[in-house]
């Protein structure tokens, strides 16, 4: 029987996980709980549900969910990737531990879809859902590529599957929270999108490729939208997601994420990488030095 280890990151999570370790209990062999020290029950919660708790000071993502592949004491044979505010349904918990009993060792990585909800409804139009994720994969052939915004897992060889289920994202947490979380996400969309723009730190990343898989896809369209014009970008975004792919289909709550998520967000991160650029009077050089020393960048 093969097995698995789910490795979770932390900060003041208190609210979700109790949910996202118990819709992991049945399926999962260890859960190792990565904390950034919080304040609030995150540990003591984990604790109590057998989930072994270790800590780390937070850089960003990528860093953090990579010391968690190198420090914690993981003796399966796959890892999950999951967040604190996200949970699995019981047909991907079950498919999954199936699948890995079953796939031949040259699969090394597993798509699942992610399904987002969002004040109280699941997203199903707008291109939100289906999109697969590589969150499972052979522990010592994956890792979290070096980025400071929407990182996935990069394999070093072998081949992928997608698994029926749900992995979903529920984040129960107020619309203010959202909003302060989302200015800080937009200063490290910043950070990324002019590393693309200047080719820092792009070294060992998932391929950009349109016919790839989804987050390859995504990859490819991101570098086209970075060469977009600031500012036009977001509303045509906006237009695409919530009119021509059917955003609107998805009520009240798709308007609010299309418009919060898909234009202001986007309009934020525009505003910021004006913002960084008048500052040095768009000299690249400056800019490129600037962002090596302040995010620690090579």
């Amino acid at each position: 029987m093969s097995t698995i280890t789910a490795i979770i990151l932390t900060y003041n999570e208190e609210l979700h996980i109790a949910r996202c370790i118990r819709s992991l209990t049945a399926h999962v062999d260890e859960i190792f709980v990565v904390d950034s020290f919080s304040t609030d029950r995150t540990i003591e919660i984990a604790v109590e549900l057998g989930a072994k708790v270790l800590q780390n000071p937070w850089r960003n993502y990528a860093t953090q969910f990579n010391w968690a592949l190198q420090n914690c004491p993981i003796n399966t044979k796959w890892v999950w990737r999951i967040d604190a505010d996200e949970y699995i349904d019981e047909e991907l918990g079950s498919n999954i531990k199936k699948s890995i009993d079953e796939v031949k060792e040259e699969v090394t990585g597993i798509y699942v879809k992610r399904k987002i909800v969002f004040l109280g409804k699941p997203l199903l139009h707008g291109t939100w859902y289906p999109r697969w994720y590589l969150k499972v994969f052979r522990f010592g052939v994956g890792e979290c590529e070096n980025r400071w915004m929407d990182e996935h897992i990069r394999l070093t060889h072998g081949k992928t599957i997608q698994v029926d289920g749900n992995q979903i994202d529920d984040n129960l947490n107020d619309l203010s929270w959202w909003t302060e979380k989302h200015n800080g996400y937009a200063t490290r969309e910043m950070v990324d999108m002019l590393c693309t723009e200047y080719g820092l730190g792009t070294a060992h990343e998932v391929s950009a490729q349109f016919t790839g898989a989804d987050d390859q896809k995504l990859r490819w369209l991101k570098q086209r939208y970075t060469h977009m014009p600031l500012f036009v970008r977001p509303l045509i975004n906006f237009i695409y997601r919530y009119i021509f792919r059917f955003g609107f289909l998805d009520g009240k709550q798709g308007f609010i994420w299309h418009l919060l998520q898909g234009f202001c967000y986007r309009c934020l991160v525009d505003a910021k990488i004006f913002e960084l650029k008048r500052k040095f009077n768009n000299d690249s050089e400056a800019i490129v030095a600037y962002i090596k020393q302040t995010y620690q960048i090579d």
